[in-house]
């Protein structure tokens, strides 16, 4: 069996199912588990990401709205590494590359296509036995799943007893777009309330004021695709609001930034991590949260702070 893996969740999944050995190309984007950038890339952003989160969204709604790409995928080296199975998704056309961005490559493949589809935790656990069937490995999802229910399981028996603050997840944040899919899960598994996003709902734009209205106890910006440096530069964006400071998450320094690509937006293996990153961030006076590894400075860090190297 001969993977190409497309989607950075996918690929973590192909792993946690003991099967990184038949992967032979990537994304761009899959960097998890960490040997997988060994292998050739097989896609890149069409457009310079580096710039700010503003134009990022401008040329995104300009491209859909034209049919231009958003990813150029690199054939002729999809077709050398002669893949049995290509691996994509289909729930989002901006996150990564999906069905239609290989149809448009003009990708005449023998290989066999699966592009998975997630809004829920139970889809994620879904893709998983999807991506373990597609391998020939279906007997291995089961034990996998059932780890990661097991984690997610216990940051909400850790966190059941403590006081629900409420709290807004960011998925950009010019606009101010509120991350929905398995996000507002997330949260209530770490015992918060989620303000704005709706679970299983597509992540959507909405007015800045409606932010100021919800007024939440705590404030996680995890943009999607972004990692927790460049999601730490946001802060500036956000500070031109004039009523910024007045926010309550503010106030109490309950602003926090967070690894959006690797953790929150990823529908892949991260989820139960990203549960317990909840969990350590709302939850800062409970000592189980205290004595686990922190992620703090890895994986999210308060506005004041510097992510730390790595």
């Amino acid at each position: 069996m001969r993977v190409v893996s497309l989607l950075a969740g996918a690929t973590e999944m192909v792993c946690a199912l003991s099967a990184g050995e038949t992967l032979v190309g990537r994304s761009h984007e899959c960097d998890n588990p960490s040997w997988v950038r060994s292998l050739p890339s097989c896609s890149q952003p069409a457009f310079d990401i580096s710039v700010s989160s503003a134009e990022i969204d401008a040329e995104v709604r300009r491209r859909l709205h034209a049919g231009e790409p958003l990813y150029h995928l690199d054939m002729e080296l999809i077709r050398s590494l002669q893949p049995d199975l290509v691996l994509t998704q289909s729930h989002c056309d901006v996150c990564a590359v999906t069905p239609a961005d290989l149809e448009r490559g003009g990708c005449a493949l023998a290989a066999r296509q699966l592009s998975l589809s997630a809004a829920t935790i139970e889809e994620i656990f879904r893709g998983i036995a999807q991506v373990a069937e597609a391998l020939g490995v279906p007997e291995r999802a089961p034990a996998v799943i059932d780890r990661e229910r097991q984690r997610l399981e216990s940051v909400r028996q850790r966190t059941a007893r403590l006081r629900r603050p409420t709290a807004v997840l960011l998925e950009w944040t010019d606009p101010f777009f509120v991350m929905g899919n398995w996000g507002p899960e997330l949260v209530e598994i770490a015992n918060g309330e989620p303000l704005l996003g709706h679970p299983g709902e597509f992540s959507t734009a909405f007015p800045a004021e409606r932010l100021r209205e919800a007024d939440p106890e705590y404030l996680i910006v995890a943009p999607c695709g972004l990692n927790l440096e460049r999601a730490v530069r946001e802060q500036s964006v956000l500070e031109r609001h004039p009523w910024w400071r007045d926010l309550r998450a503010v106030r109490r320094g309950n602003l926090v930034f967070a690894d959006g690509n690797l953790y929150f937006n990823r529908s892949g293996m991260t989820i139960a991590q990203s549960a317990e990153i909840l969990a350590e961030i709302l939850h800062p006076e409970n000592r189980e949260n205290r004595d686990a590894a922190s992620f703090r400075g890895r994986a999210w860090s308060a506005s004041a702070e510097k992510p730390l190297p790595k």
